[in-house]
C-alpha cells in the first residue's frame, strides 16, 4: 500500500506540481519562500488524505488548489489575529510632535501649485510629487529631457516667487 501510495505521490508530483507552484507563487504575492511552503505543504497534505485524491471523486488539480488557497488564508488570518490588539491592549500614543505646521504649509504650497502655468506644475508632479527620474519623466510627458529640465528650474523659481507672495519665506 505504502509503494503503491508513494508511486502515485511521484505522478502526482510530476502532473501537478509546476501548475501548483505557479499558482502559488502568485497567491503569495511572488514570495518565494512562502510558496514553496505552501507546496510542501499542500503536498504533505495530499499524502495524508491520499483517499481524496481519487480521479473518480473529482479533479486532483482542484483540490490541490483548494488546499494551497485554504493554506494561505488560514496563514492570513493567523497573521491579522496576532496583529490586532484589544481594546484593553492598545498602547498610548506618544506622538508628542504636533504636525500642524507641517499640514498648514502641505496646504500652502498646493494653493501656491494651483498658480504655476499648467506645464510647470506637470514637471513638479511628475519629477518631484511622483519622484520620477528626468527620462521617465519626459517620457510620461511627451517631451525631451532637456525641456523637463529646464521647466522644472523655472517652475521652482515660479513656485518660490508664488509662496513668498502668499507670504511664506525660507
Amino acid at each position: 500500500m505504502v509503494d503503491n501510495q508513494a508511486a502515485l505521490m511521484q505522478q502526482l508530483h510530476d502532473e501537478h506540481a509546476s501548475a501548483l507552484w505557479g499558482y502559488s507563487l502568485r497567491l503569495t504575492g511572488n514570495d518565494r519562500a512562502r510558496a514553496e511552503d505552501v507546496v510542501q505543504e499542500t503536498l504533505l497534505r495530499a499524502w495524508r488524505h491520499f483517499s481524496a485524491l481519487d480521479e473518480a471523486q473529482g479533479s486532483v488539480r482542484a483540490w490541490l488548489f483548494t488546499v494551497a488557497r485554504n493554506i494561505v488564508i488560514d496563514e492570513w488570518r493567523t497573521r491579522r489575529a496576532h496583529a490586532e490588539f484589544a481594546v484593553a491592549d492598545v498602547p498610548e500614543v506618544v506622538d508628542d510632535v504636533d504636525h500642524t505646521d507641517q499640514l498648514l504649509l502641505s496646504w500652502v504650497v498646493a494653493e501656491a501649485l494651483t498658480r504655476l502655468s499648467p506645464e510647470h506644475r506637470a514637471v513638479l508632479l511628475e519629477c518631484y510629487y511622483r519622484g520620477l527620474p528626468v527620462s521617465e519623466a519626459a517620457r510620461r510627458l511627451g517631451i525631451p529631457e532637456g525641456t523637463v529640465k529646464s521647466r522644472t528650474h523655472y517652475a521652482l523659481r515660479a513656485l518660490r516667487l508664488a509662496l513668498e507672495e502668499m507670504g511664506v519665506s525660507a
